[in-house]
């Protein structure tokens, strides 16, 4: 099917019943004047005279958005408390990447918090792939004030093969245990890619010296689609078979509930209520606690 005629049908899931409010709400945000945003930790937007009855749509609007998991945001004083601290994960990795001048794609944005941190760099192009409504909706609702130039397509990493253009950089985090085929997903990846380009990719993995995954039953902290849990040994194998060269491990890092808990700005659990309550070392489900790889390969 071509790329348009996937777009255009992508973008009709904005109307579904459950989204449709959310755009309702979209479209009555007010037009705001001398706008200022920080991108720190917290991606933080203001404005010189905000009235009250603008901060309460603007509350209410975001309550009716969520869950919220990236972030936090902060608008005309409602702060997004969302359930992952992004900003832990994108200060590990920020000291390995250079963006600025750069075409940047980020599979998997969720609502965009990456991006948004991204501006900062003056990259040449950002563009978000994912395909849930909710997260365009939340996109639109930040971006609405932000006004910035981020494209984001309702697409999943599959359709990077069909893209218009290439990418100098790739990020991937928190995808690839979500693939049933992770070769392909690394494949496809390298396809996106210009010559030299570079990928930034995050996983789950688990300990241990050879080549091999875990294939969870049919939850892994409670999460159904996850697929493959690597050691570092069989990631580095399905990166070869993609052809990545000069994979580089940045990182190793045990998720905690200090970057991932439960607010008032999600429903249901959290990584507590995912984890054994009498050994923090393994999940619910009797296996390795969540635990991820941060890695940087080229094309």
């Amino acid at each position: 099917m071509p790329l348009n005629v996937i777009r255009q049908e992508r973008l009709k899931w904005l109307a579904w019943k459950d989204i449709a409010p959310m755009r309702t709400a979209l479209a009555s945000l007010p037009e705001l004047e001398n706008i200022t945003y920080t991108l720190d930790n917290t991606v933080t937007i203001n404005a010189l005279h905000v009235n009250h009855d603008d901060q309460e749509k603007i509350r209410h609007s975001a309550l009716a958005m969520r869950p919220w998991r990236k972030g936090p945001f902060e608008l005309f004083g409602t702060f997004i408390d969302t359930e992952w601290q992004s900003f832990i994960k994108y200060n590990l990795l920020e000291p390995h990447f250079n963006v600025e001048g750069k075409i940047v794609g980020d599979i998997g944005c969720n609502n965009g918090y990456y991006l948004f941190r991204m501006l900062s760099q003056k990259p040449k192009k950002l563009v978000g792939f994912d395909p849930s409504a909710l997260c365009k909706t939340q996109f639109d609702f930040i971006n609405h004030f932000i006004k910035s130039d981020i494209v984001y397509e309702m697409l999943g990493v599959e359709h990077l093969p069909l893209y218009e253009h290439k990418f100098d950089t790739l990020f991937c985090l928190g995808v690839l245990y979500h693939r049933s085929d992770p070769i392909q997903t690394l494949k496809a990846l390298y396809q996106g890619l210009n010559p030299d380009g570079e990928l930034i990719l995050d996983t789950f993995m688990i300990d241990g010296e050879s080549p091999v995954a875990l294939s969870p039953s049919k939850t892994y902290s409670k999460i159904p689609n996850v697929y493959f849990v690597p050691t570092i040994p069989s990631l580095m194998n399905w990166l070869e078979r993609a052809k990545f060269r000069d994979v580089e491990v940045l990182e190793i890092k045990k998720t905690d509930t200090i970057e991932q808990r439960k607010t008032e700005w999600i429903y249901g659990e959290s990584l507590e209520n995912f984890l054994d309550p009498t050994n923090p070392n393994l999940t619910i489900e009797g296996y390795p606690a969540p635990k991820r790889v941060y890695i940087k390969a080229k094309r």
